[in-house]
């Protein structure tokens, strides 16, 4: 099952994530057949903190040593996969995968490709990409994606702020039309948007 969730900054939507895989992984490994695939989650992690930037650093360490704990307490190892783009990443698929976060992600590529002052939709190349790596992702096996929802918040003052609100609200669309389900995570409690049917 493809999961999309949704959630401001510090909304709880990544350790939600985080703990229904979990608990997806948990409820599977009563199947003798399913328990080495669930033992093990992967991780795609796509923050890169800058050198220098301490802040932006500890809450990448903030998030894996809560992966860490998680993973002696129910039993099973996370295997982050931080050296390759998640379009990639997503191409081959294991039975459990988190992708944290979209965001990161697309800041990412605008930067790589210099599109903070490209006309809006150029970076439609890469979000395409995206959207069907997440399509074409096994329906027996469970994918949770965790993006920003930027969409509340007042109109930001500059054009790289507006760009980048554009973009991840309609790559969250297209995003959300080919998962399963899709749930909205604010102050740490999950709303399901869109059901599985």
């Amino acid at each position: 099952m493809r999961t999309l969730v949704l959630g401001g900054a510090r909304s709880g939507k990544s350790s939600w994530a985080e703990h229904e895989l979990l608990a997806t992984a948990a409820a599977s490994t009563n199947c003798a057949s399913d328990a080495a695939a669930s033992a093990v989650l992967h991780y795609i992690a796509t923050a890169r903190p800058w050198p220098g930037d301490s802040d932006f650093h500890s809450r990448v360490e903030e998030h894996r040593i809560r992966r860490q704990a998680q993973a002696r307490e129910h039993g099973v190892a996370w295997h982050t996969v931080d050296d390759v783009d998640a379009v990639d990443a997503l191409a081959s698929p294991k039975r459990r995968m988190l992708l944290d976060d979209v965001g990161t992600w697309l800041t990412h590529i605008i930067d790589a490709q210099g599109l903070w002052e490209a006309p809006r939709g150029s970076v439609a190349p890469w979000t395409h990409s995206l959207v069907d790596a997440v399509r074409n992702f096994p329906a027996d096996s469970d994918l949770f994606i965790v993006s920003p929802e930027v969409g509340f918040g007042v109109i930001p003052e500059h054009r790289s702020g507006r760009l980048f609100r554009d973009e991840i609200g309609l790559l969250n669309q297209q995003l959300a039309a080919v998962c399963d389900r899709v749930v909205l995570v604010v102050a740490g409690c999950p709303m399901e948007v869109k059901a599985a049917s």
